[in-house]
């Protein structure tokens, strides 16, 4: 009898995708609550059994109806661990939803389970209210709960082991970092896989013993335009043009390698999180993609560079520019460049220029010793396929349209790209964990 593969909360199908690259055949069941997760799930693995419902309603042994359990996956919901939440309130339910991975073990004793969640999942403790009743982690119990947890699974006769794990080391695009814990009852070893990929300045890496990590420059659909921020209708707000300035400074200006792309643009990722207008949070394309997130919060900005110039500011108005526009940007660049960075973020243009370093003169980019003016700025937000790329998932993955040939919303798009397990760690983990038992070579 064959053994039945489970995927506890599915979402898009990222660990779906990965199990599937490691044992070359479609997960059995596949759980999810959200209807519209489920619909991208079935368009891309249509001969899994699919329920849309919550986990803890889904009866283990009805949906299995006798067949073991080889492998059961389990991601549950981790924004009620993450720090990106920061001090907000937690929700009891959401937290405890790791639980169901202990009633698959008490009910049908999966040969190996796997869990993924954020590395916070530790930490997880018993919750006290406020004055308002709101539930807050209690800081003097921290990892209480997660040790009760880990010790439940050992009563059922699991031996746990538990890391935390970098999709780039693994062949993914992107630094996302995440806790896993794989559990055994078959008296099977659990093996951690050894990193494929590296930092390329590692000694490993520049041996050939491992591959350089993958970079956010592979994952960039180039043939989308990056308009201007000059040209746009309605203007960025005050602190993404802050970011913007403070990225070319740092990504641009001040790179010892930035990314140039066909000789005339300079390019890096803005990330729009919770930071400052003055804080600088970017990225450079030749490095893997940081974690994706559920909304789309990182920008494409390109600074359009151009030899045709005679001093520091300013080019040649006899000649058109070649990518960018007949009509002369470099003041405008020079003045927005101006307002917002320098020491103290901006000034206004009617006093003396700050004190500008040799390599800081503005607009001006030096690259492998040889001078080019900044002539335009272009930003653009990525595109959820492009973040999909990041997370590792295959080209051909279906995500905009459902089961049925309906449009897809973006906005689903992107949050199941940042919801997703990156494919390639789940492929690693099951590939070097599981392989295919039949019932009478099982040892329960």
């Amino acid at each position: 009898m064959r053994e039945l593969i489970v995927d506890n909360f599915a979402g898009g199908g990222g660990t779906s995708t990965g199990i599937e690259m490691a044992v070359g055949r479609p997960v059995d069941i596949a759980i999810n609550h959200d209807e519209k997760a489920i619909e991208m799930h079935k368009v891309n693995h249509p001969n899994t059994k699919h329920y849309i419902e919550d986990v803890w309603d889904v009866d283990p042994l009805e949906a299995t109806q006798g067949q073991p359990v080889g492998l059961a996956w389990f991601s549950p919901d981790c924004k009620h661990f993450s720090k990106a939440k920061g001090g907000k309130p937690v929700d009891k339910n959401i937290r405890g939803l790791a639980w169901v991975a202990v009633k698959w073990a008490k009910l049908v004793h999966p040969r190996i389970i796997i869990l993924e969640n954020v590395e916070e999942f530790r930490t997880w403790g018993p919750l006290v209210k406020d004055e308002n009743g709101n539930l807050y982690p209690d800081p003097e119990r921290k990892g209480q709960t997660f040790d009760l947890f880990i010790k439940a699974l050992e009563k059922q006769g699991y031996i746990v082991e538990f890391r935390e794990l970098r999709a780039c080391d693994y062949g993914a695009p992107t630094i996302r970092k995440r806790f896993f814990m794989i559990a055994r009852c078959d008296g099977q070893k659990i093996v951690w896989p050894e990193p494929t990929h590296g930092d390329p300045e590692q000694q490993e890496v520049r041996k050939g013993l491992l591959k350089p990590w993958r970079t956010a420059a592979e994952c960039i659909d180039w043939s989308i335009p990056c308009p201007s921020i000059f040209d746009r209708k309605k203007p960025l707000v005050e602190n993404t043009l802050k970011r913007i300035a403070l990225g070319i400074q740092k990504f641009v200006i001040q790179a010892d390698n930035p990314y140039i792309l066909d000789d005339d643009k300079v390019i890096f990722l803005q990330h729009y999180y919770g930071q400052q207008g003055n804080e600088v949070r970017g990225s450079s394309l030749n490095e893997p993609m940081a974690t994706i997130p559920t909304a789309n919060r990182f920008g494409l900005v390109t600074a359009f560079i151009s030899r045709q110039f005679k001093t520091g500011i300013g080019h040649e108005l006899d000649k058109p520019l070649a990518t960018i526009t007949t009509v002369n940007k470099s003041n405008l660049v020079i003045a927005f460049l101006l307002k917002y960075y320098g020491a103290d973020i901006g000034q206004s243009l009617n006093t003396p220029m700050h004190t500008i370093t040799t390599k800081d003169r503005f607009g001006l980019v030096t690259i492998k010793g040889e001078d080019y003016q900044i002539v335009d700025i272009g930003m653009r937000m990525l595109r959820p396929h492009e973040s999909f790329k990041g997370q590792g998932f295959p080209d051909n993955y279906i995500i905009d349209v459902d089961s049925k040939g309906n449009p897809y919303p973006v906005t689903e798009q992107t949050a199941k790209a940042g919801n997703s397990v990156c494919p390639p760690l789940a492929e690693a983990l099951v590939r070097a964990n599981y392989q295919e038992k039949v019932l009478e070579n099982m040892a329960i």
